[in-house]
């Protein structure tokens, strides 16, 4: 049986940046993952690479897998600023197939759950691109009816919340909307059924990301996970995954994203642990100006390397390893 006093102590102190992440005891098949702008992306990336492992994602403002095909180019004037060139379903599906055995099986999303979110007033990232990603879940097997697709508020390049610091409608740092609109609710009442009430958060404990990262570019020193107290206790919980945008990262501003999304109060009272990963600036040589990731993004183009959507590539492997130290099962 597990010892319940390590994780009643997590709950009852401020943890260090050199501890680990404790294991829980979690539901196999019911990890499901979320992220805004690059963490959309990289939400679409994890959960198809693990497609055996994510049973559901919500995605605020991505596109599709490999949207970019390597290209900060590509990025900038294909998936976000559409300028003569929409993204392509077909391309992505060519895509997956190509990385056949270094992806889980595609059939593996078929079941899951979807939510997609593009504000009428977000022109960073195009619609086009959201667009691309439901058609490409549809011709992946993901039934239109698992699919949600909120398209019509009047909601800037942001996550919605209901006591955000920036006006609904904008575009501004630090991206946390007030829109009145609990969308992290929202996205987890999809996921994964009816849910309990949220209640008021404990907590939130930091970690020593450095011990999953494996050294890959772009990584914090240190993530945040919130485990409400029955998961602390023993009790059987599931796990998502919550991925912030670019410039919401932990150097920019500290844990924002992880307590003012709204995720931890609906976790508390429904025994959900949230992960928090968390991207780091990566400043660009002056020989190589558009190379590195100024912006604290997760890697949707390639920065981190030539390999960054197979489950080998260094950030997706990387947070593999967090949810499995947590104990979700990701094959290992």
């Amino acid at each position: 049986m597990r010892t319940l006093l390590p994780f009643l102590l997590l709950l009852a102190a401020p943890v260090a940046a050199a501890d680990p992440l404790p294991p829980l005891a979690l539901e196999p098949g019911a990890t499901t993952i979320s992220g805004l702008s690059s963490g959309a992306f990289m939400t679409v990336q994890v959960q198809t690479a693990f497609s055996g492992a994510i049973a559901g994602a919500g995605v605020v403002a991505g596109g599709p897998f490999d949207c970019a095909g390597g290209s900060v180019t590509r990025a900038l004037y294909v998936c976000m600023d559409q300028f003569w060139i929409w993204p392509d379903t077909t391309r992505t599906l060519d895509k997956i197939a190509a990385l056949d055995g270094r992806i889980d099986p595609p059939e593996g999303l078929a079941d899951d759950r979807v939510y997609l979110f593009h504000g009428t007033e977000d022109d960073t990232v195009g619609r086009p691109s959201m667009d691309a990603l439901r058609d490409t879940y549809l011709a992946l097997g993901v039934a239109d009816a698992s699919i949600r697709y909120v398209s019509d508020v009047e909601a800037g390049h942001g996550f919605l919340t209901e006591a955000g610091r920036v006006e609904c409608w904008r575009t501004a740092p630090d991206f946390l909307n007030d829109c009145d609109i609990d969308q992290a609710g929202s996205i987890l009442m999809w996921l994964l059924g009816p849910l309990e009430p949220a209640a008021a958060p404990g907590a939130l404990l930091r970690f020593d990301q450095t011990l999953y990262t494996g050294g890959a570019a772009g990584m914090d020193d240190s993530g945040f996970v919130y485990v409400p107290q029955a998961c602390a206790a023993g009790e059987t919980c599931r796990l998502h995954i919550a991925l912030h945008g670019c410039k919401q990262g932990r150097e920019r501003i500290g844990e924002g994203y992880a307590t003012l999304t709204g995720y931890n109060g609906w976790a508390e009272s429904n025994r959900i642990v949230v992960l928090y990963p968390q991207a780091l600036s990566v400043p660009s040589p002056w020989y190589a100006p558009f190379s590195g990731n100024p912006n604290g993004c997760w890697d949707w183009w390639g920065y981190s390397g030539k390999d960054y959507l197979s489950r080998e590539a260094p950030q997706i492997a990387a947070i593999a390893r967090m949810a499995a130290a947590l104990g979700a099962d990701f094959g290992g």
